[in-house]
């Protein structure tokens, strides 16, 4: 699943009503989607899925954002699909993002950043199964 990464976009997005603006985005920069979902994270569930953020100053804060409304998990198709991404949603900080980013044109704060990438190949296939059984994935071309 090289070609692969997983997108969520945050509780901040759904409440702004910009689901539809960021999932053209998305759709514009050449990925596919291949499984997406409406996903209310528990916050058992957030613990679970941001458990590599334990222990650093942020992680309580972000668990509650996180499980304070639904997401949309997505997984995305493209070539380099990590890094291609990556480059599509710009930095963390929206203030650091490069110009014509999902960051940069709809983030709040560092906090409410409307979107999370995965970072890597190997989080991207475990931040998929996650969300994802390997039959809610659509293979077909």
């Amino acid at each position: 699943m090289n070609n692969h990464t997983l997108a969520i976009l945050k509780p901040d997005c759904l409440k702004r009503n910009l689901t539809g603006k960021a999932i053209d985005f998305i759709l514009n920069k050449g990925f596919k989607i291949k499984a997406m979902k409406l996903f209310y994270l528990t916050k058992v569930e957030a613990e679970g899925f941001y458990a590599v953020h334990k222990g650093k100053p942020f992680y309580d804060e972000l668990i509650e954002y996180m499980s304070s409304g639904p997401c949309i998990p997505m997984v995305l198709e493209k070539e380099n699909a990590v890094e291609n991404f990556r480059e599509v949603i710009g930095a963390t900080d929206p203030r650091e993002a490069a110009e014509n980013t999902l960051r940069k044109l709809y983030a709040k704060s560092t906090q409410r950043n409307t979107v999370h990438g995965s970072d890597s190949e190997e989080n991207a296939q475990k931040e998929i199964a996650f969300f994802f059984p390997l039959k809610e994935i659509i293979s077909c071309q």
